[in-house]
């Protein structure tokens, strides 16, 4: 295995819209977490997952806004 792989710090963003529980977002965390070490060699400690969260009546799919649908 690449030693200078397992040293990185790889970051996951993930855009959503609010409304989510903790709970779901926990596990969102934990499985994307799981697919980093699985798939990318990195131990779970050095995964970073940020979920950014947009009210919504900030963001809009085909036009419309969320809070509109």
């Amino acid at each position: 295995m690449n030693t200078t792989r397992t040293r990185t710090m790889p970051e996951i963003m993930v855009f959503a819209a609010a409304g989510r529980t903790v709970e779901q977002k926990r596990g969102l965390a934990r499985d994307l977490t799981e697919a980093m070490v699985k798939n990318f060699g990195v131990p779970a400690e050095s995964v970073t997952v940020q979920i950014v969260e947009s009210a919504l009546d900030s963001k809009a799919k085909g036009g419309v806004l969320f809070s509109d649908r």
